[in-house]
């Protein structure tokens, strides 16, 4: 049977198993819809988190960035998993002890106002819909490579499935659908770094491969030959403050992010909570450590492909004719010479999106096709799994937050389903169209979103929890002005078709690039907050005693 064939088959029997679940796990309260009725075992849970966290950006893009900027890319590695560390040590088990639904729950709750749960609502939303177009993204690519499909097509097959599972069983199914996504993500991501490695090095063990053979030397040679940068030099396509700022958008910003956190109210207890962390962090390193070696592999095996063999040689392989079919890959003999040129000056012929280097990889090193089958539907998995967390987190949001808690707190269990239900549909279709019309690849999309939450939520939510006399007043004004700023700061760098120009605004503010202008916002949020909190009222007695006994969880319940 044909790759297209294996994928297809593949892919109908895990988007069963999805549904299946779906149904199995249909909900009727409230409870069981935002919070999966605070019952999900710590294992379930933390592989949850890890399917959660483990998008189409940590699937398909990390190791292209990784590929493609080589030192520079490991940002994303630094960022994403020194984050979460920060999340689960820093902020989880007070949330947790906290015991609400959501993140503009605690908000509301903690800043004892409607309105500082409004902003934070909306500031959910903006976060969820940049992050979910990367995943929709990703869905496209994969339909529109295996399956032969338009990637709009794609992104709608996708979100039909995500919907199905998350209209009925809100966040119980989708936690124990992303549980079985995450086996489905982890072994379609190590079963080929293990074979490529084997074939490359003769070790099997990518971390050991990458750093007792010098095929990282070789790479770096090899993009030296062909007028490159040598791989592992550092601050080639990023500058040193841009590889900082990155970093720690990255970290705060997943300290930030409302569908992570609300992880942890999915849990009996605190101390269910802290193990559900331990486990998502073991089940995250299988990836990130695998990562690297990955990005490596992958441009190495690409490099000695196609770089210098006769156009017409390259583009009768089977992988590089279907791939240019997609508009992802796409060779162009631009001196005629026959040859294609591989560099990094202005003579390169070959435009490679790089979404497709973990999707690709198999293919190029001439896996089994069930192998690249597997890859596809754990691209799949990575991708469906974030949405459907990311759907639930702007539901609640709506029909949670604003809704029940501001609008109509004397709504009934039911009223507030068929709410949320509804604000779920209209989310799919937000969500499908932002996935059809992304501004950037699934990485740099997801960037942005954690820039986004460093920028809004996460100064808020720590000082919530650390500065008794946080108020209202700060927090509604440094929400509003991270976020304002932010917003307006990734349009006039990244997005100039939000005002309407022809080029973008500015090349960088002060040399911060978009994926990095989230830190400066947070900083202006916690400058804000601090300075506004200080010139109004102090909160409450009975507020000020409340995050007393949060900053004391237990240690065993």
């Amino acid at each position: 049977m044909s790759v297209e064939v294996i994928t297809i088959i593949l892919v109908l029997i895990t988007f069963a198993v999805y549904t299946g679940i779906g149904w199995w796990s249909r909900v009727r309260d409230t409870s069981n819809f935002y919070v999966a009725g605070q019952g999900v075992p710590t294992v379930a849970n933390g592989a949850a988190i890890a399917a959660d966290w483990m998008s189409a950006a940590s699937f398909i893009s990390m190791a292209g960035l990784v590929a493609f900027l080589g030192y520079d890319g490991t940002i994303y590695l630094m960022g994403w998993t020194g984050g979460y560390v920060l999340l689960a040590l820093l902020l989880a088990p007070y949330l947790r002890k906290f015991g609400k639904f959501t993140v503009p729950d605690f908000i509301g709750d903690r800043f004892y106002s409607s309105g500082a749960r409004a902003v934070a609502a909306v500031a959910t939303i903006f976060i969820s819909l940049t992050y979910i177009s990367g995943q929709m993204r990703g869905v496209g690519i994969v339909f529109s490579r295996y399956l032969q499909v338009d990637i709009v097509v794609g992104v709608l097959i996708g979100m039909a499935i995500v919907g199905f599972f998350a209209l009925l069983g809100g966040m119980k199914g989708v936690t124990w659908t992303q549980a079985i996504q995450y086996f489905v993500i982890i072994i379609a991501f190590l079963i080929p770094a293990f074979a490529i490695s084997f074939q490359l090095t003769g070790n099997p063990i990518p971390q050991l491969a990458i750093t007792s053979s010098d095929i990282v030397d070789r790479l770096g040679q090899i993009q030296v030959d062909l007028g490159m940068t040598e791989y592992m030099a550092p601050f080639t396509d990023l500058s040193m403050i841009n590889v900082f700022m990155v970093t720690l958008a990255l970290m705060a910003g997943t300290a930030g992010l409302p569908h992570v956190i609300v992880r942890f109210y999915t849990v009996k207890s605190v101390r269910a909570a802290r193990w559900s962390a331990v486990w998502a962090i073991i089940f995250i390193g299988l990836l990130y450590l695998t990562a690297p070696a990955v990005g490596a592999f992958a441009k190495y095996n690409l490099i000695d492909t196609i770089a210098d063999k006769p156009i017409e040689e390259v583009q009768s392989i089977e992988w590089v004719s279907k791939w240019e079919t997609t508009g992802l890959l796409q060779l162009d003999d631009v001196n005629g010479d026959g040859v294609v040129n591989f560099t990094g000056g202005e003579d390169n012929e070959v435009s490679i999106d790089g979404d497709i280097i973990v999707l690709s990889t198999p293919e190029v090193a001439n896996l089994a096709p069930f192998i690249i089958a597997l890859v596809a539907a754990g691209g799949l998995a990575a991708a469906l799994s974030t949405a459907s967390g990311l759907l639930i987190t702007m539901t609640s949001a709506v029909s949670h937050d604003i809704y029940y808690r501001i609008f109509n707190k004397s709504a009934s269990e039911s009223q507030r389903l068929r709410v949320g239900r509804i604000t779920l549909l209209i989310a799919l279709a937000i969500a499908a169209y932002v996935g059809i019309n992304p501004p950037g690849f699934a990485g740099e999309v997801v960037a942005l979103a954690f820039g986004l939450g460093a920028a809004s939520l996460f100064p808020v939510i720590l000082l919530g929890i650390f500065d008794k006399r946080m108020n209202k007043e700060g927090a509604v004004a440094g929400i509003i002005a991270g976020l304002s700023f932010t917003l307006i700061m990734i349009g006039a760098i990244l997005s100039p078709s939000i005002f309407g120009t022809e080029a973008p605004i500015l090349d960088s503010f002060f040399g911060i690039n978009a994926q990095g202008v989230g830190v400066v916002g947070m900083i202006l949020n916690f400058i804000v907050s601090f300075i506004v909190s200080r010139m109004t009222p102090e909160p409450p007695k009975d507020i000020q005693e409340l995050i007393e006994n949060v900053r004391a969880p237990e240690i065993d319940e």
